[in-house]
């Protein structure tokens, strides 16, 4: 039985012939990301934005509801509420979004906290009360900006990493690809304003990591033809390693996005802001490490001398001593 083949051997694509236009429309579509995120903002979840906390115990029970729990709260008018086990299997915190205003009212969040634990103890009938707490816009901005230096310093880490295993130009496209990618993602949650909360950071971590084990493979394999050919011209020899490495490309986004676009299309409603990214990432993931990662060696410098090793002295004397170099 032969082996389904979607990337013939010998695809000879040219893809750095368009890296110019590419890297303009890349460049737009940044600039535009941002200008959405400054201009419409996110919208933040109660992770990020605050709101009212309350904490209940299923007395009698092994596991809370979690399923039955989110659609009961989101009948309430309240938004989509975030619930999470908390403690044991039976206890769950509850986090909905307080309405404007809520916050110059004196005891207004508490009464939201009261109705949702009326509501539950209705349905469910023995729940005890564990907590009714405010998370507060401060509280809230702290969270969202330690989350922002954690995405700030897990792309330097991997571009240092890259930066030390190959050369440095490498380690400046690998984080420009990261910021394509990221910024894209962004974007789509500004223009569409689908909730930004932490389960919108793994995502985007996860678009990190599948960018960057993209990008590192074709690096490598452009690593390797440095070495082999050395009189290749710079723009035919990274259009070759794109090429070999197309087929490992191609399969790998097919797999992911075989499991995602299900998900994305019948999943739950509470994954689907995750979905999305992901599948976003997926695709601007493969395209950044295409057009984005390796045109800009070029700019940058990288030649077919980059990873020879220079002579040191010691080699020119030991030539020098077999007469292959005149004093």
């Amino acid at each position: 039985m032969r082996l389904i083949k979607l990337v013939p051997e010998d695809t000879n694509i040219k893809f750095l012939k368009w890296r110019v236009p590419f890297y303009i429309v890349s460049l737009l579509l940044i600039a535009a990301s941002w200008g959405l995120v400054v201009y419409k903002g996110l919208n933040y979840g109660v992770d990020f934005a605050g709101g009212q906390e309350v904490r209940v115990t299923f007395v009698g029970r092994d596991e809370a509801p979690i399923a039955e729990l989110r659609e009961q709260i989101g009948g309430m008018g309240l938004g989509e509420a975030v619930i999470q086990r908390f403690g044991e299997a039976n206890s769950v915190s509850i986090r909905v979004r307080l309405p404007e205003g809520t916050e110059d009212r004196p005891g207004a969040a508490a009464e939201i906290g009261n109705r949702v634990i009326g509501e539950v103890q209705s349905e469910f009938g023995n729940v005890r009360r564990d907590a009714n707490e405010t998370v507060s816009g401060k509280v809230a901005g702290e969270f969202r900006t330690t989350a922002l230096y954690a995405l700030l310093a897990a792309m330097l880490a991997i571009s240092i990493y890259i930066w030390v295993r190959f050369e440095w130009q490498f380690g400046v496209g690998a984080l420009f690809a990261l910021f394509h990618d990221v910024s894209l993602t962004l974007g789509m949650f500004a223009l569409l304003q689908l909730e930004f909360s932490l389960q919108i950071i793994a995502a985007i971590l996860a678009i990190i990591g599948y960018s960057l084990n993209d990008t590192i493979v074709v690096y490598d394999r452009i690593r390797e033809n440095l070495k082999k050919y050395r009189k290749m011209q710079l723009s035919e020899l990274l259009d070759l390693s794109v090429n070999e490495t197309l087929a490992r490309t191609v399969m790998t986004s097919l797999t992911l996005l075989v499991a995602l676009i299900p998900l994305l299309l019948f999943g739950p409603e509470s994954l689907f802001g995750l979905t999305a990214g992901i599948t976003l990432g997926i695709f601007v993931g493969t395209y950044s490490s295409i057009y984005m990662a390796a045109p800009i060696l070029i700019w940058l410098g990288v030649t077919s001398d980059s990873f020879v090793p220079g002579e040191s002295a010691a080699d020119r004397q030991e030539r020098r001593a077999r007469g292959e170099v005149r004093p």
